[in-house]
C-alpha cells in the first residue's frame, strides 16, 4: 500500500455491515508502508473504534431506521489516522454524555462506545455536518523515537 490512503464508503443503517467494515479497517492498517508499531494491535484498535462508532450511529443518530445511510470515511497517512463516521440524527453534546458507570450494572452497555472509543483514539469532536452530524475521529501514527510499537 502507498503512504496514504482513502476510503469513502456509504452504507445501510444495519448492524449487519459491522464486521465488514471493521474488517476494511483493519485491512487498511495492516498495509501501511511506513508505520513500525504493533499493526495488530493498531488494526484491531481500528476494528473496535469502527464498530463503536458505526452501532452509535446506526442505534441511536439514526434511530435504527433502515431506510437511512451511514457514511464513513476513513483516511490514513504515516502520520495519522482519521476515521469519519456521517449520521443523520439530531445529534448530541459530547462533552455531556457520561462515561460507564462501573461500580453498577456491569452489562449496562450505556456510555461504553464512547468510553471505549475516547480510550482508544487522541482526538474525538461530534459536530454538524453535510445537514447531519459527523463524529470525527484522529489517532497519531508518528511513533516517539526509540519505539516500535507496545
Amino acid at each position: 500500500m502507498k503512504n496514504s490512503v482513502a476510503l469513502e464508503i456509504t452504507i445501510p443503517n444495519q448492524t449487519r455491515y459491522l464486521s465488514l467494515i471493521g474488517k476494511i479497517g483493519e485491512n487498511m492498517a495492516q498495509g501501511l508502508a511506513n508505520y513500525n508499531g504493533d499493526r495488530e494491535r493498531l488494526a484491531s484498535q481500528i476494528n473496535t473504534v469502527l464498530t463503536e462508532a458505526l452501532v452509535n450511529a446506526i442505534r441511536h443518530a439514526n434511530s435504527a431506521d433502515p431506510s437511512k445511510e451511514i457514511l464513513v470515511r476513513i483516511n490514513m497517512s504515516d502520520k495519522e489516522l482519521a476515521i469519519r463516521v456521517f449520521d443523520s440524527g439530531k445529534g448530541f453534546d459530547l462533552n455531556n454524555v457520561p462515561g460507564p458507570c462501573f461500580n453498577q450494572d456491569i452489562l449496562d452497555e450505556k456510555g461504553r462506545g464512547l468510553f471505549i472509543i475516547r480510550s482508544l483514539m487522541d482526538s474525538v469532536v461530534y459536530k454538524k455536518a453535510n445537514g447531519g452530524n459527523v463524529l470525527e475521529m484522529k489517532k497519531s501514527l508518528r511513533l516517539p523515537r526509540g519505539k516500535h510499537g507496545s
